[in-house]
């Protein structure tokens, strides 16, 4: 099956518009999975945002869950005031060595009818405040090459091209740019999470 290689561009609009003042940026909570799992499976099997290929099963989206409930790796969900869900974000260790500790992979993902309403933009800004009240420095993005929004909203938030891997991946038949996006947000002050709690080794 092919699909577009940028839905946020090719996905129609969505009338009418929201009202961005009734959106509302939280910390996930577990009864969220179901809502994360479809807006993530969606993009398997429509998009190449993701370079996944099979759609996750609940079993691993509660694995995911467990994982990012360390304190360490926040996911944010975003909802309407009458609890609507739009959209969730989250920050993941890049690597389980402690050097890595003060670095977080950055992941977006909306419903199609709430994208080009600034809501990603919300998400993206509330989870670089969690960034910083973790004390992490450095904040990643792998982005597909064509998925051009993705790529204005990080930079409008202030992530500095540092990379590109070209024919890094394989999803419908073609392959795959990823361009690598960063944020340096400074230097974390003494104290924060980031500075007293490494990343769980793994076995």
């Amino acid at each position: 099956m092919n699909a577009p290689g940028n839905p946020f561009e090719t996905f129609p609009r969505y009338p009418p518009p929201m009202d961005t003042a009734k959106v509302r940026i939280r910390p996930a909570r577990e009864v969220d999975l179901p809502a994360i799992n479809r807006i993530y499976n969606d993009e398997i099997l429509h998009s190449t945002a993701t370079w996944d290929t099979e759609p996750w099963s609940e079993a691993r989206r509660r694995a995911w869950w467990a994982a990012h409930s360390d304190g360490l790796q926040p996911v944010l969900a975003a909802e309407t005031d009458t609890g609507r869900f739009l959209g969730f974000a989250c920050l993941t260790f890049v690597s389980d060595k402690p050097g890595w500790r003060f670095t977080r992979e950055d992941t977006i993902y909306l419903d199609p009818a709430a994208r080009g309403q600034g809501i990603g933009r919300q998400l993206l800004a509330a989870l670089l405040d969690e960034a910083r009240r973790l004390g992490v420095r450095t904040v990643l993005a792998s982005i597909t090459s064509t998925n051009t929004a993705s790529i204005r909203l990080h930079e409008h938030l202030g992530f500095q091209r540092v990379g590109i891997l070209r024919n890094a991946g394989y999803k419908f038949g073609r392959w795959l740019d990823t361009c690598y996006y960063q944020r340096d947000l400074g230097e974390p002050p003494p104290g924060t999470p980031a500075w007293v709690r490494t990343p769980p080794r793994s076995t």
